[in-house]
């Protein structure tokens, strides 16, 4: 983009313009994952597009469910730019209500509120030639939405309480979780907004749809919180990683980490294999195998019989995790009755007690 500029408006009104300043390494910015790790071809692909996008100074539209990586991608972005030895800053749009995130992210002059007693810079103007990521945008109140698209168009805006006006060079990319479409039907997000900032859009898929990439991001964890934690690094098990390929993930790549990270610090397979089977999402289909049983309210009806509807409840729960055991065995009896921790002779009589056929 062109140096930046100071003019005078034709409205009167001053307008104060950011120096860049000298190239700084932002050698302190939060340490977070930096690394896309990119085994199936739909993350190759988002790889390819990225590296595509970085040297090109346009804003970007990042979408995924949570915990996908969208903050790690912009900063690939980043990284992979002219901007890169600029700062790079992550405002969350949902975490602040709009009269606190106005001043953050453009600043405000002294007097505008009580208790500002001084000037004070926000975040585009710390930001300046750098890239800010606004993350989930679509949480942006309507007011502000219309200020950040006057930065867009003229890279201007003014601080709270202030009559001069800013100028700063700053890449802009934004991510969201939300339903774009529904956020536009609901008038949640403008359109002209979206528009400038879905020129380029980058949709990175959950981890269920990118299976692949489980088990070299089971090993890069690993690796890298066992040299932040100070521990040595842990095997995993073909059974355990078995275990993690088949899990859903509903919190994407920042659950997998969590998980490994308990995983090396109990240093216990089996708690870890457990805690697995035993999350909703784990199993054949069924939201309810390996979870919390629900429980109908027809059962209330037809008994007020506490015990009865235990030893009922018992009973769901125990063919619920046969049938999840046998599934991981691929309907070996005896392996299926190790992971249940009970005889061979006790499966057997399960199997035949609740009329289980398996294959």
């Amino acid at each position: 983009m062109g140096s930046v500029m100071s003019t005078l408006s034709t409205s009167g009104t001053s307008e104060q313009v950011i120096p860049a300043g000298p190239p700084v390494r932002w050698a302190d910015e939060p340490k977070t994952t930096d690394c896309l790790v990119a085994s199936s071809p739909p993350m190759a692909r988002i790889l390819t597009r990225l590296e595509r996008l970085a040297p090109v100074d346009v804003p970007v539209l990042l979408l995924g469910e949570s915990g996908v990586g969208k903050e790690v991608a912009a900063r690939q972005i980043h990284k992979l730019s002219p901007r890169a030895y600029r700062p790079f800053l992550k405002v969350n749009c949902a975490a602040l209500p709009a009269d606190l995130l106005e001043s953050e992210l453009f600043g405000y002059e002294a007097g505008a509120f009580t208790g500002a007693t001084k000037a004070k810079p926000g975040q585009f103007e710390l930001c300046n030639k750098g890239t800010i990521l606004l993350d989930e945008i679509g949480e942006l109140p309507p007011a502000l939405q219309a200020k950040l698209l006057h930065v867009l168009q003229d890279r201007q805006f003014s601080r709270l309480g202030g009559r001069s006006l800013v100028t700063v060079d700053v890449r802009i990319l934004a991510a969201t979780n939300v339903d774009i479409e529904r956020a536009l039907e609901a008038k949640r997000l403008r359109e002209d907004l979206y528009y400038r900032l879905s020129a380029f859009t980058v949709y990175l898929p959950p981890l269920r749809e990118r299976r692949e990439d489980i088990t070299p991001l089971l090993h890069y964890f690993m690796e890298r919180l066992a040299t932040r934690l100070g521990r040595p690094p842990l095997a995993f098990s073909p059974r355990l990683i078995q275990a993690c390929v088949r899990y859903t993930w509903p919190g994407n790549v920042r659950e997998l980490e969590n998980f490994v990270k308990c995983y090396l610090v109990l240093e216990d397979e089996e708690a870890a294999l457990s805690e697995l089977l035993g999350k909703p999402g784990h199993g054949n289909g069924d939201g309810n195998v390996g979870g919390l049983l629900r429980i109908p309210d027809h059962r209330f009806s037809r008994t007020s019989d506490l015990k009865a509807m235990v030893r009922e409840l018992k009973a769901e729960a125990e063919k619920q995790a046969i049938r999840l055991a046998l599934e991981r065995t691929n309907g070996c009896r005896s392996e299926a009755a190790r992971l249940l921790n009970i005889s061979s002779k006790a499966l057997l009589y399960k199997l035949r007690l609740y009329e289980i056929v398996f294959g």
